[in-house]
């Protein structure tokens, strides 16, 4: 509701362009950072930049993160990778009374800028708010509304701004920043970690910490500027706007690592008992073949079908195999083949330890019961048909 609520907004509220208006001596721009919220898609927080100018009776927020689900093809075009993201320009306290409806609290950090680069600023914002210009193609990791602050504040400041990370833990991976922010054993972080691919296990470099809002706080909070070159502080003041508690992740009762134990737990025991009654359960290799192959024909839709940027080589198709959707109609024909192709199966699940160490890419922690589920059954199915 907030994000339609905040499309209306966007739609409704006409401000005249005020491109060539200058700002006064009074004037501030302002990085705002709100906490994360409940949903999947607010669980990274937010950042946005307000203009205020007491003189002008100027207060507004200029919003990157503005989208609407009941948009033609959204659903289409998330899938796709072509989200199309706002950005909105309207009044502060419209912003400010949305997150004060969801208790989360609301930081302000104000920019030590000259006149001129506070006018430059509200210039930009001006001219990308408008409706030829407010529209562009969202990135969760490298074009979102977090990022553009960052984006913005290099190209209006140039060399003069010097980021500083002497706060920040070093040397982390996407994957890594992803998951302190959604935990890995959350069904929402375990659809993430599935989707995306080695991409994620990149390590970032200081502007890249930057596509989280709480990275654009501590950054710019260390940050400095030049003036007549001597170094100040690129943060002039903070304040806190909104005060309410940190959200706290809460982990859901039925976790994905507890159910798919349970389900592992139930797999190999079937296994043992088929072993030793030498029988086969088929509902239970029906059941894994169409389900590692359906995940598996998803992931090679997004790798090779879609333009996320990050899930290309997605090494999870070593487990879900998209050729088990194939192979599950011939399992009771009886074919002395599918040993080999069981064998097969083993060695890919063999590699990815191997990945997994060498960082090449890490896995859904959650999945780890599964592999093992999945090598036993695989074991026994390679004998069963020789």
């Amino acid at each position: 509701m907030k994000k339609l609520l905040f499309t209306f907004l966007f739609l409704a509220i006409s401000i005249t362009s005020k491109s060539q208006v200058q700002l006064s001596v009074y004037s501030e721009i302002s990085i705002v950072t709100a906490d994360a919220g409940n949903e999947l898609f607010e669980a990274f927080g937010h950042s946005a930049i307000r203009i205020k100018d007491p003189v002008l009776q100027l207060d507004l927020v200029y919003n990157y993160g503005i989208f609407d689900f009941n948009a033609p093809n959204f659903y289409t075009n998330f899938t796709k990778g072509r989200l199309l993201y706002k950005l909105g320009r309207y009044q502060f306290k419209y912003f400010l009374e949305s997150y004060k409806q969801d208790k989360r609290w609301v930081k302000q950090q104000v920019l030590n800028l000259t006149q001129q680069q506070r006018q430059a600023f509200f210039m930009y914002l001006e001219k990308n708010a408008s409706p030829q210009n407010a529209t562009y193609l969202y990135d969760p990791f490298f074009n979102n509304c977090a990022s553009k602050l960052k984006d913005i504040t290099t190209t209006i400041l140039g060399d003069k701004v010097e980021f500083n990370d002497k706060e920040i833990e070093k040397e982390l991976s996407f994957r890594t920043l992803m998951n302190r922010e959604i935990h890995w054993n959350t069904w929402g972080g375990f659809g993430i970690n599935l989707a995306l691919g080695s991409k994620l296990d990149k390590t970032a470099n200081l502007q890249q910490y930057m596509y989280l809002p709480d990275y654009v706080y501590t950054i710019f909070k260390n940050s400095t500027v030049y003036f007549k070159n001597q170094k100040q502080p690129l943060v002039k003041k903070e304040e806190l706007l909104l005060d309410f508690p940190n959200r706290k992740q809460s982990l859901p009762l039925i976790s994905p690592l507890l159910v798919f134990s349970i389900i592992a737990l139930l797999g190999i025991f079937i296994t043992y008992r088929d072993n030793k009654n030498q029988k086969r359960t088929k509902w239970l290799d029906t059941i894994l073949l169409i389900t590692t192959g359906l995940v598996g024909f998803l992931i090679v839709f997004l790798w090779f079908f879609t333009d996320h940027s990050t899930t290309p080589n997605n090494f999870n198709v070593l487990w879900a195999f998209a050729p088990n959707l194939i192979i599950v109609f011939l399992l009771n024909k009886g074919k002395k083949w599918l040993s080999n192709y069981f064998i097969f199966l083993l060695f890919l699940l063999l590699i990815i330890p191997i990945i997994w160490i060498t960082s090449i890419q890490h896995f859904p922690i959650a999945v780890i019961p599964l592999l093992i589920l999945l090598f036993v059954r695989y074991l026994f199915l390679s004998k069963s048909f020789k």
